[in-house]
């Protein structure tokens, strides 16, 4: 399922008659609908940060979604009434290669997808942005941007709650442990140097990390740690999602499900001491999501997941993806880790 490009163009009723000529990086120049075609924009781009305003609606009802580079969910469907039209803005990271640090580098510039019950696109201005802070996040697949469906990670699913001026640089990577992250030169080595002052950096790696002793698991957590904030970055620990692993009695409570490991570490733990002695602020996804698979049950559960499709309580399906991105976009506003104005709630 990895290292495949897939991108699903979905037919668009735009407000005029569009061709497909390639767009050029222009400085001060805004670029704008001549670069898009029914369901699709392309907008030749260097690798950075860039602002997107969409301008929805048209004649009839519709309903959009825009979704961007490797399958990122930026803009949730936004419904508009027949006649009318609504402005949306958001914020993208461009960068090579696209999705996964260690997979293709992907297509150049910015590719955009309209999606939804009835897209329609009526204008579009992409800029290159400005005043923007990032969320740079450092994980394993359950959050990385997923190359084909069904699977989804939760940072995939991130930038759809954020709005113009706060974008996600998503460094996760399948597989990965906090030691092959700190050993592969596309990974930690990569990342670390592009770290800005003011970026808020999320880690989340645990999954992997089957065989890692206490000792070890813990101190490359502070490496992580110290190489961000000599770069100027905000660290935020995150504890891993659950997998959804049932008892008889309908709880999780069993090594599988709660990220124990093969050496008995209970890397959740681990993790929330860290953060606790180094001051770092916490985003417990493991008892978020424990709490939330727990409430839907053995059946209701299975939707998060990929259980229906793949057999697979560990990946999440799209849908879970966006519900355990909605489960990090909360503790960053309850952390105070972003402002009210930054995301969208709902």
């Amino acid at each position: 399922m990895r290292r495949v490009t897939a991108a699903l163009l979905v037919p668009a009723a735009l407000g005029a008659a569009l061709t497909a000529t390639p767009a050029q990086a222009r400085t001060g120049h805004p670029l704008g609908i001549e670069h898009c075609t029914a369901g699709a924009c392309h907008f030749d781009v260097p690798p950075g940060t860039y602002d997107v305003t969409v301008r929805l609606g048209g004649a009839t009802a519709s309903s959009t979604r825009v979704t961007g580079e490797t399958r990122r969910s930026l803009l949730p469907e936004t419904a508009v009434p027949a006649g009318a039209h609504v402005t949306r803005s958001f914020t993208v990271d461009v960068r090579t290669p696209e999705g996964e640090p260690t997979g293709p580098d992907g297509t150049p510039g910015l590719d955009l997808a309209l999606g939804g019950s009835a897209p329609a696109l009526a204008g579009i201005r992409v800029t290159p942005a400005s005043h923007t802070r990032r969320i740079v996040l450092i994980g394993d697949s359950t959050v990385c941007d997923q190359p084909a469906d069904p699977y989804s990670g939760w940072g995939q699913q991130l930038p759809q709650y954020l709005r113009k001026g706060l974008s996600v640089a998503n460094h996760a990577d399948s597989g990965e442990s906090t030691v092959t992250y700190l050993q592969n030169p596309r990974l930690w080595a990569t990342v670390q140097p592009r770290i800005r002052p003011g970026d808020l950096v999320l880690v989340q790696l645990a999954h992997n990390d089957k065989t890692t002793d206490g000792a070890t698991y813990r101190a490359n957590l502070e490496t992580l740690v110290a190489g961000i904030r000599e770069k100027g970055g905000e660290p935020v620990l995150v504890t891993p999602v659950v997998r959804r692993w049932f008892n008889a009695d309908g709880t999780l409570d069993n090594p599988t499900a709660l990220l124990v490991n093969g050496l008995g570490v209970d890397q959740p733990a681990v993790i929330r001491a860290l953060a606790a002695a180094e001051d770092v602020p916490l985003v417990d996804l493991t008892a978020k999501t424990k709490a939330l698979v727990e409430a839907l049950g053995p059946e209701g559960s299975k939707a998060l997941y990929l259980y229906d499709e793949k057999r697979d309580n560990t990946h999440t399906s799209a849908h879970g993806a966006t519900v355990y991105a909605g489960l990090v976009r909360d503790e960053l506003l309850a952390l105070r880790l972003v402002p009210e104005g930054a995301v969208r709630v709902g």
